[in-house]
C-alpha cells in the first residue's frame, strides 16, 4: 500500500480513501478472497468473540459462506465443546432446518421461526418431512393450534444430490422460494432457498481437512491456560484466539509460552495490541496472527474511560508492516461500519477483518428477537468488558470478588441493534460487504488479498471529503 499524500497524524477508516489504479480484471468474480494466514477461510471476515454475537448459528452460517466465528472465552468448556461438535456436524451446503412434530403448536413454531433467516419450520414425522410452516401460516391462528392443522401439506422436496445451479433451477421451476432437502431414503437432511442456492455459486465454505465447517474458540490469559487451550484443540477448534483487552503484557507472553508448550498444530491468534512493538513481542512469544485494535468497537468505552487506544487504520497498518517482516499476520478488530472499512483494513495489510456489533442485529446472533413500541425488530448487544459481561464471566467467584470487579467496567451493558428489514440475516450483510470488497479489489487491479495490500493506493481526506462520499437518500433542495 502507498499513500498519495503523506499523513501527519494517526488515521481512522473515515480519514482515508482509495484511488483507482490500472486494472486487468474484467469482473469482481475474478477476485480470490481466500485467506493467506492459514485459517482456511475463503472470505476475510471473522465474527468477533462477543457473547451477544458469536453463537452456534452464527458459526455455522459464517463457515458455510467461507468466514470464521470465534466462540467467546467466558462460556463453560462443556458448552463450547457441544457448539464445536454441533457446527462440525452441519451440512456444508444445505442450511439447517428448524423442525417440529405435527403435534407441536403454532406457539412453538412462532418462537422458532426467526431463529434462522429462511423463516420456515419443517414438520417431521419418523425423520421424514410431512409439511412446512411459515409466518404467514401462523397469522390469525390460535396459538395452541397443532401444526398438522395449519401446515402446508403440498410438499415439494429437493434431492440432496443436486448442486447449487440445479437446486436453484429446481426451485424456480416449481415456483418455490424454499424446499426441504431429502436423502434418497426420504430422510430430511437440510433446507434450501433460491437465494441460498445462488449463494452456493458465489461463496465457498471454510472447511477443515475432513470437509467439516471451520470454527475458532477464544481462551483468556488467566488460570491454567495450557489446559484450557488443549481442551479446545481436543474439542476440534480450528483456530485458537488468546484474548485480552491489553495484549502487550507479561501475562499474555506467559500464556503464549504455555500454549506453545502443548505443541498446537492450529493457528494461534493473540491480542489486542496497536503498536509494532506489541505485535513483534507477541509473534516472538509464539503467536501466528496478531489481533489489532484498542477501543474502536461500537460497544467499547475504553478510549473515553481511559484515554487509551489508537485510530484503527494506522494501528492496523503499523502492526501489519511489522508482522509481515516476521512471517505473521494481523486481524483488524473493530471499527468497521461500512464495506469500505473492510476494504481499507485489507489495504492496510490485515489478513482478516473482525466484525462484532454490525452482525448483532441479525437472525443468526444468539439473542432473542424483540420489538420496540413501533414494532421495529432488534436484539440486545453488549461489550465484553461491560458490567453485564463481567458478571457472567465471574459467576463462579465469591460475592466479594464479583462485587469488586463490577466496579471496574469498560463497555456498554445493553444496546439495541435493530435488524435492517432489507438485510435481516447475516448472509444479507455478507452479500453487501463482499460485493463492496470485491469491487475495491478490481479498482486496485488486485486479484487476491496479498496483491491488494501491495497495490492499494490510499489518500488522506478531510471530514468534508468523507461527507461528500456519503449517499443522499432524499433531495437536498427545498
Amino acid at each position: 500500500m502507498r499513500f498519495i499524500n503523506e499523513p501527519t497524524h494517526d488515521l481512522t477508516y473515515d480519514d482515508v480513501f482509495m484511488v483507482p489504479s490500472r486494472s486487468e480484471l474484467s469482473s469482481r468474480m475474478d477476485v480470490d478472497l481466500s485467506s493467506i494466514d492459514g485459517t482456511g477461510t475463503t472470505i476475510p471476515l471473522v465474527v468477533a468473540n462477543m457473547t451477544a454475537i458469536a453463537g452456534r448459528r452464527m458459526a455455522e452460517t459464517m463457515a458455510r459462506r467461507g468466514g470464521l466465528t470465534v466462540i467467546p472465552q467466558d462460556i463453560p468448556h462443556a458448552v463450547v465443546d457441544s457448539v464445536i461438535t454441533w457446527v462440525k456436524e452441519r451440512h456444508p451446503f444445505f442450511d439447517t432446518p428448524i423442525t417440529l412434530s405435527p403435534q407441536s403448536t403454532v406457539a412453538d413454531a412462532v418462537s422458532l421461526l426467526h431463529k434462522r433467516a429462511h423463516g420456515a419450520v419443517v414438520i417431521v414425522e419418523g425423520g421424514k418431512p410431512v409439511g412446512i410452516i411459515t409466518e404467514d401460516d401462523c397469522k390469525s391462528v390460535d396459538r395452541f393450534t397443532q401444526l398438522h392443522q395449519v401446515m402446508s401439506k403440498d410438499l415439494t422436496t429437493l434431492p440432496d444430490s443436486l448442486g447449487a445451479r440445479e437446486a436453484f433451477e429446481f426451485l424456480n421451476q416449481h415456483r418455490h422460494k424454499l424446499a426441504p432437502v431429502v436423502a434418497s431414503n426420504g430422510d430430511l437432511v437440510g433446507i434450501m432457498t433460491r437465494l441460498g442456492a445462488l449463494r452456493g455459486t458465489l461463496y465457498s465454505p471454510a472447511l477443515d481437512a475432513q470437509g467439516k465447517l471451520r470454527i475458532a474458540a477464544a481462551v483468556g490469559i488467566n488460570g491454567d491456560v495450557a489446559a484450557k487451550a488443549s481442551a479446545l484443540i481436543e474439542s476440534g477448534a480450528d483456530v485458537l484466539v488468546v484474548d485480552t483487552a491489553h495484549g502487550h503484557q507479561k501475562k499474555m507472553l506467559e500464556a503464549l509460552a504455555a500454549i506453545r508448550s502443548v505443541n498446537p498444530s492450529i493457528p494461534i491468534v493473540a491480542g489486542n495490541v496497536v503498536t509494532a512493538q506489541g505485535a513483534h513481542d507477541l509473534v516472538e512469544a509464539g503467536a501466528n496472527i496478531i489481533k489489532v485494535g484498542v477501543g474502536p468497537g461500537a460497544m467499547c468505552t475504553t478510549r473515553m474511560q481511559t484515554g487509551v487506544g489508537r485510530p484503527q487504520f494506522s494501528a492496523v497498518l503499523e502492526c501489519a508492516t511489522e508482522t509481515k517482516k516476521l512471517g505473521a499476520h494481523v486481524w483488524a478488530d473493530g471499527g468497521v461500519r461500512h464495506p469500505r472499512d473492510v476494504a481499507l483494513a485489507l489495504a492496510a495489510g490485515a489478513s482478516q477483518v473482525m466484525i462484532g456489533s454490525w452482525f448483532a442485529g441479525t437472525y443468526e446472533s444468539p439473542g432473542d428477537l424483540q420489538s420496540d413500541a413501533n414494532g421495529r425488530l432488534f436484539k440486545e448487544s453488549f461489550g465484553m468488558a461491560s458490567a453485564r459481561a463481567v458478571a457472567a464471566r465471574t459467576s463462579q467467584e465469591d460475592a466479594f470478588d464479583r462485587a469488586r470487579k463490577a466496579l471496574f467496567e469498560e463497555g456498554i451493558s445493553t444496546s439495541r441493534m435493530y435488524l435492517n428489514p432489507a438485510r435481516p440475516g447475516v448472509e444479507d450483510l455478507l452479500d453487501e460487504i463482499i460485493a463492496g470488497v470485491r469491487s475495491s479489489f478490481t479498482y486496485a487491479g488486485a486479484k487476491n488479498i496479498e496483491e491488494f495490500a501491495e497495490k492499494a493506493t490510499v489518500g488522506v481526506q478531510s471530514s468534508a471529503g468523507y461527507a461528500e462520499g456519503r449517499p443522499l437518500h432524499s433531495s437536498w433542495s427545498n
